[in-house]
């Protein structure tokens, strides 16, 4: 699996700015064609630019895999209206979670086998979430934090963790999940995984200050080395 380093407006935290599943890749306006031509390549995605309420902040408010696409309440009609028609080719069912958690993408880490999403969704977020990504979902806390999408990326393989995750807490991830994990950090020492990192059953991409050894712990998580 390649590992590329990219930078969004001269800023490593892509994983803010960009949502990715296997089919493909939410960007922000105004990217170079070379990022975005190699985003596609290193990750076999098509890719769409976009705007939550018009915001560039894709990876925090989108949260999704092969099957669906959650956005926040406060998704502009226009927005939800384009993405539903750009994304049905793929078969993806796209929704706008009424839930007061709005940054979707902070709050749920999943795959396409299952998903662990903050203790701060109620019941109706949960039944909405199962019914559009058909899977699973278990609510719970990681490190005694909300937002497990903030801890760790994964495809349906391997992944990355958060290095302070406790060993119990990482079985969960693995059973819940269905992937082997690796402790790591992005960005030159970032814990917060998602915020310098995309990844896929492809490839990953990682933010531009990311360190070799780093990435070598990054590889070993998605089952490269």
């Amino acid at each position: 699996m390649e590992i590329v380093k990219l930078s969004v407006y001269g800023n490593s935290n892509i994983g803010v700015y960009i949502f990715v599943n296997n089919e493909i890749a939410l960007v922000p306006p105004g990217l170079p064609r070379d990022d975005l031509k190699m985003i596609s390549e290193i990750l076999g995605v098509n890719i769409l630019e976009f705007r939550v309420a018009g915001s560039p902040l894709n990876g925090v408010f989108v949260a999704g895999n092969d099957n669906g696409i959650l956005l926040p309440h406060f998704v502009h009609s226009s927005e939800l209206d384009w993405l539903k028609k750009e994304v049905s080719r793929y078969g993806l069912e796209v929704r706008a979670l009424k839930s007061r958690v709005t940054a979707l993408g902070n709050a749920i880490l999943l795959n396409n086998k299952a998903g662990i999403v903050s203790p701060d969704f109620s019941g109706e977020d949960v039944k909405e979430m199962v019914e559009v990504l058909r899977i699973n979902v278990v609510r719970r806390s990681l490190m005694n934090l909300p937002i497990p999408g903030s801890l760790g990326v994964v495809n349906d393989f391997g992944g990355i963790v958060h290095p302070d995750l406790p060993e119990d807490e990482i079985g969960l991830v693995k059973q819940i999940l269905g992937v082997t994990v690796e402790k790591a950090t992005v960005n030159a020492g970032v814990p917060f995984i998602k915020s310098g990192l995309i990844a896929n059953n492809r490839g990953v991409i990682v933010g531009g200050i990311t360190t070799g050894p780093e990435i070598l712990r990054i590889k070993r998580g998605f089952g490269g080395g």
